[in-house]
C-alpha cells in the first residue's frame, strides 16, 4: 500500500529564530507552511540568549559586523529587512526593550517575549508547528506539485519549497546538531567545516593558575589577535578567559595564535608611574594597581614579581617600563576554547557561493533554501546574529 503524501507549499526544518520568522512571513503571503523540529520546545536558543532577555538586534547593524568567506553576501538581506524593521515588529507587539550598550537591544522583561511574538505571528498566519518530530529521508520529488519529499516521524510529506533553518551545533544540550550541514552535503553543496565561535578560552600552566585564582574578576581590557582589536570586559574563570572581549576575539582566533591583551587600555602606565613617583612616593605598587583594577588582581598579578612589596619610590625607570609592558602587552596563548558546549554560535556552514544572496535559494536546487546560522555568515556579539536570522529568513520568505 502506497503511503499517503501530505503536501505543503513550504516546509521549514527548524523552529528557532530564523525558522519561525520565515514561516510566519511565508504564511502571510498565503502559503501553506509547516515547521518540523526534533526538539520538544520551539526557540530554545532564543530563551537562553542575552542572559534570558534576548539580545534581539543592534542599532548599528552593518555588513562589517559579520564573518564570512564572502563578506559581501550578507549585504542584500540586511538591506532588505533591517534592524529597524524588526524593532517595529517588536514595538507592534508592545514588547518593552532597552539599549544595554553599543546599540545592543534587550527585552526589559524576558526572552520569552520575543519567542511568544514569533509564535503568535505563526499562529495568526496558520503555520503548523510539529515538535518532537525528526526530519529524515529528504530527497527531491517527482510528485505533482512537490519538489521535495521527506519523512517527519512516521508521516510522508511533500513540498514545493524546503527551508533549512536548523542552526549550527553550538550548545548541544539544547538539541543543536550539524543536521543542516549534513543535508547540504547530501545535495552536494560545499560546506565550510564548522567551529565554535563567540566562545570562552581555556588556559594551561601558570596562566590557568592565575585565572583560577582570579575566577570571577572582571576587567575592561583591549585584546588583539589576527589583526582584530576588541575593547570590552574580560572575565577570569576557573578554566580560562571569558567575557565579551574574549568571546568576540575567539571568532578570529586560530590554535597557532596568541592573544595580546592590554589590561589597562585607558592608562599610559609608564608615564603614570613616573608622575605618581613624585606625587605619592610611599604608595606601594600593589595598592596602586588595586586602585586601577581590584585588590585580588593586584595581589595575584604581583605575587611572583620582584616588585611585590615595592613602593613607587623604589622603582627605577627600567622597572616602570617593564611593569608597563607587562600590563599593556600580556601575551597569552590559549590551550583552546570551551568548544560547542558553551559557544554562542558556530562559524562556517553552507558556502554562500552555493546560494543566492537575494533569495537564500540553492543555485543548483530550485526550491531548496538555507537561512540563519547554518549559512557561512556569523555575526559579532551583541544581537548581530539574531538580525542575520531575521533578515535571511525574510529574504527567503519572499520567494518560497
Amino acid at each position: 500500500m502506497t503511503e499517503m503524501l501530505q503536501k505543503f507549499d513550504v516546509i521549514v526544518i527548524g523552529a528557532g529564530a530564523a525558522g519561525l520568522m520565515c514561516a510566519a512571513q511565508a504564511a502571510a503571503r498565503g502559503r501553506s507552511v509547516l515547521i518540523v523540529d526534533h526538539a520538544n520546545k520551539a526557540g530554545k536558543k532564543i530563551l537562553m540568549s542575552g542572559g534570558g532577555r534576548c539580545n534581539f538586534t543592534n542599532y548599528f547593524v552593518a555588513p562589517d559586523k559579520y564573518l564570512s568567506h564572502n563578506p559581501h553576501f550578507c549585504k542584500s538581506a540586511l538591506k532588505r529587512y533591517t534592524q529597524w524593521d524588526f524593532i517595529a515588529l517588536v514595538e507592534s507587539h508592545g514588547i518593552a526593550y532597552h539599549e544595554k550598550k553599543d546599540g545592543q537591544l534587550f527585552c526589559d522583561n524576558k526572552a520569552s517575549d520575543v519567542l511568544n511574538m514569533l509564535l503568535s505571528e505563526c499562529e495568526q498566519q496558520g503555520v503548523q508547528i510539529w515538535l518532537d518530530t525528526a526530519a529524515s529521508d529528504i530527497a527531491q520529488s517527482d510528485q505533482s506539485g512537490c519538489r521535495y519529499q521527506m519523512k517527519a516521524g512516521s508521516r510522508l510529506l511533500g513540498c514545493e519549497s524546503l527551508v533549512v533553518a536548523t542552526g549550527g551545533p553550538s550548545i548541544p544540550t539544547l538539541g543543536a546538531t550539524g543536521f543542516g550541514y549534513e543535508l547540504a552535503q547530501q545535495f552536494g553543496l560545499k560546506v565550510y567545516p564548522p567551529r565554535a565561535g563567540l566562545v570562552p578560552f581555556t588556559l594551561t600552566d601558570h596562566n590557568k593558575q592565575l585565572s583560577e585564582a582570579l575566577s570571577g574578576t572582571a576587567l575592561n581590557i583591549e585584546v588583539e589577535c589576527a589583526g582584530q582589536v576588541f575593547r570590552d570586559d574580560m572575565l577570569f574563570t576557573h578554566r580560562g578567559l571569558s567575557g565579551p572581549a574574549m568571546l568576540q576575539i575567539s571568532s578570529y582566533w586560530q590554535p597557532s595564535l596568541s592573544l595580546m591583551i592590554n589590561l589597562l587600555p585607558e592608562q599610559d602606565v609608564a608615564a603614570l608611574l613616573r608622575q605618581l613617583q613624585h606625587e605619592r612616593p610611599k604608595l606601594t605598587l600593589k595598592n596602586w594597581l588595586a586602585e586601577l583594577t581590584t585588590q585580588k588582581f593586584a595581589e595575584y598579578w604581583l605575587a611572583s614579581s620582584v616588585w611585590q612589596q615595592s613602593t613607587l619610590a623604589q622603582l627605577s625607570g627600567a622597572d616602570m617600563d617593564a611593569i608597563a609592558q607587562g600590563l599593556h602587552q600580556w601575551q597569552v596563548k590559549p590551550a583552546g576554547t570551551e568548544g560547542y558546549r558553551t559557544a554562542e554560535v558556530a562559524l562556517g556552514g553552507v558556502d554562500t557561493a552555493e546560494l543566492s544572496s537575494k533569495t537564500m535559494e540553492a543555485q543548483r536546487f530550485p526550491g531548496l533554501f538555507f537561512i540563519g546560522e547554518v549559512v557561512d555568515v556569523t555575526g559579532h556579539l551583541g544581537g548581530f546574529n539574531f538580525q542575520w536570522a531575521w533578515s535571511s529568513a525574510v529574504a527567503a520568505a519572499e520567494f518560497v
